[in-house]
């Protein structure tokens, strides 16, 4: 007898680079940070943000960089949280962030992968939850 396993989609949580002077780096120049935002009613337990990035270089040889792994013992609910410093030198890469949580018993995964070179100023967009603008992806 087959079991009936339904999934519920992942809604309310979003990824954002943003520029920040905090992250600034060595030159002056304002740097970019990650953050997640949990838009739900609800908080998000035992967050694991997965963070890799992946492509060619100039020459069409293949990069990949290191894997990163951020936990999160709770997220609340309508906040965010930042997550990691990004290099703008990565932005030719595809920048992936994978997500996962609980909510209850139930856990819950989705990959965000912002394209390459789709991190620039032009996709700046305003983010009530931080109350500043940067890129969103949903």
């Amino acid at each position: 007898m087959k079991e009936d396993i339904s999934f519920e989609p992942v809604e309310g949580v979003s990824i954002a680079v943003v520029p920040s002077q905090e992250a600034a780096v060595e030159d002056g120049k304002p740097g970019w940070l990650v953050y997640l935002l949990n838009y739900n009613s609800f908080p998000l337990s035992n967050v694991i943000v997965s963070s890799n990035g992946y492509g060619t270089d100039a020459q069409g040889e293949p990069v990949r960089t290191s894997t990163l792994r951020h936990a999160l013992p709770e997220v609340d609910p309508r906040s965010a949280v930042p997550i990691e410093p990004i290099d703008p030198a990565l932005f030719h890469l595809n920048n992936q962030y994978w997500l996962s949580y609980y909510r209850g018993t139930q856990i819950f995964d989705k990959k965000f992968i912002f394209v390459p070179d789709s991190i620039v100023p032009a996709n700046l967009t305003h983010i009530s939850l931080l109350e500043q603008e940067g890129v969103l992806h949903s």
